[in-house]
């Protein structure tokens, strides 16, 4: 009765805290993080020379894998050996890559008859790798030249065990893709840079990310029971210790949902195994002495705290309740402040990455839509992983992304 009673208060505090003090904050770290780290000149040592191993997970790839291995032929074959793992794809996929691994005395192709997922399909092609250093990347994506070897540095501290870097959205033709290039640049690379001044990350991109390889042997690999096993492993390789890394001048071009539907779909997906991850990990963060984690950890609780009262919110509106105390307008007003105020940050600090600026008036807003969609995602998929079936094996599926199908995690 106390929280009932207490409601209209609770709401007032969420709604006008949350989605302007975080942004704040956010902003505060990624300029922390960019004085002390990132605007500083990156000077390649010998170490960067080191060989490495370029694992990439295909399933129904036969529409870009040959994109995504011809992008890695820039690389010296003599420090690159390439592994693709084609798990169990159903189309062409296994002739594409056995033909590309022709031309490629440095590829090889691991096939799996039966679909075990993403994550399986790493740990196999990192039991089978030759190197110490392990780059992963997807299916769909293009690597920059120099990106290996700017992750490679960061290897030069004994205690870092995974390295990741900064996606680009390729496919920005359309509303959709045009709103993911002012998120990655506003929210995506703001809030990794934040991350990066506690000296945490809630989570490696696994479109590109470099690992050690006995960091991981240490951990026992991947999880096969999460729907995001990026976030699995970063969770993982820190709990155990191990320091993770961002790198904002490591970029590789990546095609994204560019549909309302297959954005609603990914979204949903990383949400799943965000908070499955946070379910298995979260007790023994809140029991340690890692603040930075612990940091990170009340901060995705706040944000799920307040995906979960929006509807109850909406209702109150829908049901004419008295919403005075709470102030909606006012709420709205300062959360599209701090949106514009994010958005101008966020270009400012990763503009210099991107292929082109030209991003239109609309993508501002998206910053503030983050807040709807994140809402609504939560609120469908934590009941999802509380109450849904347990997985041993999380399977692929494939969405839509730029008018074809590409595959990925499910």
């Amino acid at each position: 009765m106390m929280i009932l009673s207490n409601l209209p208060a609770i709401l007032k505090f969420l709604f006008l805290v949350i989605p302007f003090v975080l942004p704040l904050i956010w902003i505060m770290g990624a300029f922390v993080f960019f004085f002390k780290r990132e605007r500083k000149r990156t000077e390649l040592s010998e170490f960067s020379n080191q060989p490495y191993t370029i694992l990439i997970p295909c399933y129904n790839e036969e529409k870009t894998a040959e994109a995504t291995i011809c992008s890695l032929d820039q690389l010296p074959s003599d420090k690159c050996e390439i592994i693709a793992i084609n798990d169990g794809s159903r189309d062409k996929t296994q002739a594409v890559l056995e033909q590309l691994a022709m031309s490629r005395p440095h590829m090889r192709v691991i096939n799996l008859v039966q679909n075990r997922g993403k994550a399986a399909a790493l740990t196999l092609g990192a039991m089978a790798s030759r190197h110490e250093f392990i780059l992963c990347i997807d299916a769909d994506s293009e690597l920059d030249a120099e990106a290996p070897r700017i992750m490679l540095e960061h290897f030069q501290d004994p205690n870092v065990a995974g390295v990741t870097g900064n996606p680009r959205v390729k496919n920005r033709g359309t509303l959709v893709g045009r709103l993911q290039v002012g998120e990655f640049s506003a929210l995506v690379g703001m809030i990794k840079r934040y991350h990066q001044s506690l000296g945490r990350l809630f989570a490696l991109s696994g479109v590109l990310a470099m690992f050690r390889k006995s960091a991981i042997e240490s951990v026992g690999y991947w999880d096969t029971y999460t729907v995001t096993e990026d976030v699995g492993i970063s969770w993982k390789l820190q709990t155990s210790g191990w320091a993770l890394k961002y790198e904002p001048k490591a970029k590789c071009d990546v095609l994204m949902p560019d549909t309302l539907k297959g954005l609603w779909k990914q979204r949903l997906r990383w949400a799943q195994g965000g908070f499955e991850v946070v379910l298995r990990h979260g007790k023994s963060v809140l029991n340690s002495r890692d603040t930075g984690l612990r940091l990170i950890l009340l901060e995705y609780l706040f944000s799920v705290a307040w995906a979960f009262l929006l509807p109850v919110t909406i209702g109150f509106a829908l049901f004419g309740k008295n919403l005075h105390d709470i102030n909606l307008s006012y709420a709205i007003l300062l959360t599209g402040i701090m949106s514009f105020t994010q958005f101008l940050v966020g270009l400012f600090l990763h503009g210099r990455y991107e292929r082109s600026t030209n991003l239109g008036f609309v993508a501002i807003w998206y910053p503030f839509a983050y807040w709807m969609i994140n809402s609504f995602v939560l609120f469908v998929a934590i009941p999802k992983v509380l109450f849904g079936p347990k997985r041993q094996f999380s399977s692929w599926v494939s969405p839509d992304r730029g008018g074809v199908t590409y595959a990925k995690n499910n």
